[in-house]
């Protein structure tokens, strides 16, 4: 009994060996995301709790949520935006309204955390120097992963315990099916961490594939032909496209609407499996490696200048948000017709699209409306790209390209011009895509989107004044950008003050097409963008690089 007993000790130890540390990893994971993980929580738990009263407003009566169920059955654009609904209670409608976007919410949540503590840190040699430690080969991908998990974990609390009020079963169905799709982009995170080189191809690959998700989900919700809301309740909305993207999962959940809880079967097998695969990869590469190396370039570099190595490392992400730009503003676009018959003559529905495209026909306070989202999110973009300088310090990358013929100034203007360059670029694409969705109105679309430049540019210019007078905490520029999309995008379903809709640089921008073009707002928010990034810039001169 002894001899056959023994091995079970030294698998025990060899298992804890690979994991020693995990524990120390996991804390200092969440330290250095006491902020960033709080923030995502919050932001998509208010989004969620903030509907069910939205919607009492919108549709008080059993008969108008009726209505709205017939009505969604037969709108296919609108389908294809938000999907199909499955149940009139408030439960069931707020999980129709927003349960797509807090599950991709919280999937952009966990791939940050997990390619952060994975790819990030080898990326900058600090993995190395870690591992070198009393550290086991899985600890840094086992806390990644614990620490995605904790966040998720707490959402779904928020998000259980907040619509608990319309139905337990259903709300615990919602907040596990929302942490089930981040928990599934936790794990595909972890698996590119380990085939790319680069933290930041490893995050665009990522979100490559849930936006890939997205509009699986989406083609698969707006191409089935429900008919009736009836079809939808017995199994007629779903499709097999619906069924491939994990957002689909999330619906197919069905909560508060019959609760299919073996759907979250397939979150937990998803996740398992494509942790096992992440495991078996990282322990076939050495740290800093991966299975997919950077291409080497040529024997003869052709990069010359500083704005030309800057294009070269983010025309990348310039080129996939000109697209994602592009292709949003047709589908939005093609939605406006249909917003317009969805709203009828529900008067809460018409004074919310009012009161985020301005006071105009209700297809031109759609169009505005969707401008004004796709403004929101381009300032997601500014930041990015203006934080590729915060990139390039701590990586070490700079230095060498500071100690030759290239001053500070002439490094941060390449990244510069393309960070508020091609926010004008996205916007463009955006405004033409609407034009080709709507098919009309292609001057005044292509106006509204640029008057939205102004706002975004003044997001970017608070970005480079943090990065150039107080570098480590460039970061908070996201929280800048998270709180500007919070103001703008529930502040209006809210009916906030104005005091609060004011706090964001949007707020004060024209609302068009539709509205009446005000110059002064725009040229007023322009030269505050100009003189934040000038502060920055004289930052920049000031401080020690890497400092």
């Amino acid at each position: 009994m002894t001899a056959t007993a023994s091995p079970a000790p030294a698998a025990r130890t060899g298992r804890s060996r690979h994991l020693a540390g995990t524990g120390t990893l996991l804390r200092f994971a969440l330290r250095r995301d006491r902020v960033m993980i709080p923030v995502w929580v919050a932001v998509n738990a208010l989004m969620v709790l903030s509907m069910p009263n939205t919607i009492k407003g919108l549709y008080a009566t059993p008969a108008e949520r009726a209505d709205l169920m017939r009505q969604m059955a037969t709108n296919a654009s609108l389908r294809a935006m938000v999907g199909p609904v499955f149940g009139d209670s408030l439960g069931a409608l707020t999980a129709w309204r927003v349960g797509v976007y807090a599950g991709a919410l919280a999937a952009v949540m966990s791939l940050l955390v997990v390619v952060r503590h994975t790819r990030d840190e080898e990326e900058s040699g600090r993995q190395e120097l870690v591992s070198s430690g009393m550290v086991g080969r899985r600890a840094p991908l086992t806390a990644a992963l614990l620490a995605a998990a904790v966040a998720n974990a707490a959402l779904a609390l928020l998000i259980t315990a907040g619509l608990a009020g319309q139905g337990a079963p259903g709300a615990l169905a919602f907040g596990l099916g929302v942490a089930g799709v981040g928990m599934v982009f936790a794990t595909m995170a972890a698996i590119v961490a380990q085939l790319t080189e680069s933290a930041r191809l490893a995050r665009g690959l990522t979100s490559a594939v849930l936006g890939a998700a997205f509009v699986l989900r989406a083609a698969g919700d707006s191409a089935t032909d429900g008919g009736t809301a009836q079809a939808f309740s017995t199994g007629g909305g779903s499709s097999v496209l619906t069924w491939v993207s994990p957002l689909g999962w999330l619906e197919n959940l069905r909560a508060f609407a019959g609760e299919r809880w073996w759907v979250l079967l397939l979150f937990a097998a998803a996740a398992v499996v494509q942790a096992g695969v992440a495991y078996e990869l990282a322990g076939r590469r050495d740290i800093g490696m991966s299975f997919l190396p950077t291409r080497p370039g040529p024997a003869r570099g052709h990069i010359g200048t500083a704005g030309a190595l800057a294009w070269r490392l983010q025309r990348g992400s310039v080129l996939g948000w000109s697209v994602g730009f592009f292709v949003a503003g047709v589908v939005y676009g093609g939605m406006a017709d249909g917003a317009a018959q969805l709203v009828g003559d529900n008067a809460k529905a018409r004074e919310i699209f009012q009161r985020m495209g301005g006071q105009a026909g209700l297809t031109d306070a759609f169009l505005a409306a969707m401008v004004g989202m796709l403004g929101l999110v381009a300032a997601l973009h500014v930041v990015s790209s203006v934080l590729r300088l915060s990139g390039e310090e701590s990586s070490g990358r700079a230095e060498p390209v500071l100690a030759g013929a290239v001053g500070r100034l002439r490094w941060a203007a390449g990244h510069l011009l393309l960070a508020f360059g091609g926010s004008v670029l996205i916007m463009l694409l955006a405004g033409l895509g609407l034009a080709v969705g709507h098919g009309k109105q292609v001057g005044p679309v292509l106006g509204a989107c640029l008057v939205q430049v102004a706002g975004v540019w003044v997001v970017g210019g608070v970005a480079v004044l943090l990065h150039g007078v107080l570098p480590r905490g460039a970061v908070a520029a996201w929280g800048v950008a998270g709180a500007v999309l919070l103001i703008g995008w529930i502040g209006p379903a809210l009916d906030v003050p104005q005091l609060v809709l004011d706090l964001s640089p949007f707020g004060h921008l024209p609302k068009l097409p539709g509205g009446r073009m005000e110059w002064g707002p725009v040229g007023v928010l322009s030269a505050l963008a100009v003189l934040l990034v000038a502060g920055g810039l004289a930052g920049l001169r000031r401080r020690d690089i890497g400092g």
